[in-house]
């Protein structure tokens, strides 16, 4: 695997903080990269601003990285947004035959950091069969394999009173 950095991509959330993986190459993270490119497909366009709806305000600021809207469990990774009909404090969350998945990691047992990746359309029924999501998946499947072992090796940390990942020397920029 390749050199990415890992960087903030919202932490303006009261519940949560985004990361998001950057090719070291690239001048675009791949969250941005996956918004950008639905929210301009006109029959996509709703549901890429429903997602982001979701990430943003019912993970960020309503109710962070809870088990029951991380309940997509995909290998190393978690697909947004949540599967089933799940209700949290009244609200009904369900999002029957969503066409879009985006990835993520969530770090820390408390829910707090969460490192959201790339995606894409979700058109059959297993990642393995959905020819526009399936190299996504095992990509961002990577990130998170190697993000992981970075955490268990101590190359990154997570600083809980700031709600941040921090690398080894303290310092905020990451390269993995």
């Amino acid at each position: 695997m390749n050199i990415f950095a890992l960087e903030i991509w919202d932490d303006e959330g009261q519940k949560c903080t985004f990361y998001t993986v950057r090719w070291d190459d690239s001048d675009e993270n791949e969250t941005d990269r996956f918004f950008d490119k639905y929210d301009t497909i006109p029959e996509l366009k709703t549901a890429t601003q429903q997602l982001l709806s979701f990430v943003l305000d019912s993970v960020g600021d309503d109710y962070g990285a809870i088990d029951a809207l991380f309940n997509r469990p995909e290998n190393e990774v978690t697909g947004l947004p949540n599967t089933g009909r799940v209700t949290v404090k009244q609200i009904l969350f369900a999002y029957p035959n969503f066409p879009l998945r985006l990835y993520a990691l969530r770090i820390n047992n408390r829910s707090d950091i969460v490192i959201l990746f790339n995606g894409g359309i979700k058109s059959a029924w297993t990642n393995q069969e959905s020819k526009d999501i399936h190299l996504k998946w095992v990509e961002a499947c990577q990130f998170a394999k190697r993000i992981e072992d970075a955490l268990k090796d101590g190359e990154i940390m997570i600083d809980e009173n700031k709600r941040k990942i921090i690398s080894a020397n303290g310092g905020d920029e990451i390269f993995l």
